[in-house]
């Protein structure tokens, strides 16, 4: 049998090199798309892509690579975002354009090409990283547009799901709470921690854990899997 093959999205740091190492661990080989990328070196199972995901030809690049390498796309992990958390009449129009670009033009793009490929070899697998914001709106946390856009992707892995599961295609999403991550600064943990009844902030495993579990979950598609602390299921 050959190796499988994931291509991970915003794949230079936290969440998304974890998935990276975690993907690697598990006998993948993996392409690793990210604007800023250390090369891929000698790694035989690894490739480095670098490039806007807001761009068609970073996707183009990444899925070409892929096959190229490796000969299949088996997953495909939607990690790269950006977050901009603000009063929504505080948001500037650069502000909806760059989160626009890379939450939801960026998946376009990667997903499209990569279902193309799976629907031609039978199979394949797509996660969608969103945010239990979502869920759970908060208004000392608001969050209009992250929500806009991760939402979106939440209701496009169902629709997903459902239009590929007949190639044998599954589609589901993973909705965050707050993850210890470069994105946040360690001194807010504590204040964050209320955040979740578990009475932590999440770590980098936990999600990594998570998108193994769906991946090996062969009858789970269409699904919305919190790893949140139980935030969504409210207080």
């Amino acid at each position: 049998m050959s190796t499988p093959v994931a291509i991970i999205t915003g794949a230079s740091q936290g969440i998304g090199a974890g998935l990276v190492a975690g993907y690697l661990r598990s006998g993948y080989a993996v392409v690793g798309v990210a604007r800023s990328l250390p090369a891929s070196g000698d790694e035989s199972e690894y490739v480095a892509v670098r490039g806007d995901i807001a761009e068609a030809e970073t996707a183009r690049r990444a899925v070409d690579q892929a096959l190229e390498r490796f000969g299949r796309i088996d997953t495909l992990i939607n990690n790269a975002g950006v977050y901009i958390g603000k009063p929504f009449m505080q948001y500037t129009v650069e502000d909806y354009a760059a989160i626009i670009a890379v939450n939801l033009t960026g998946f376009f793009h990667m997903t499209q090409l990569a279902i193309e490929q799976m629907v031609e070899q039978g199979g394949g697998h797509v996660v969608n990283i969103s945010t239990s914001l979502v869920d759970r709106a908060d208004s000392e946390r608001p969050a209009a547009l992250p929500a806009l856009t991760k939402g979106g992707l939440v209701a496009a892995s169902r629709s997903l799901a459902i239009e590929y599961a007949s190639h044998g295609v599954r589609v589901n999403a993973v909705s965050l709470g707050v993850i210890k991550t470069p994105a946040h600064d360690p001194a807010s943990y504590t204040e964050l921690e209320y955040l979740h009844p578990l009475g932590r902030v999440g770590e980098i495993s936990d999600v990594v854990d998570a998108i193994l579990y769906l991946e090996r979950a062969a009858f789970v598609t269409g699904e919305t899997l919190h790893v949140d602390g139980g935030q969504a299921a409210g207080r």
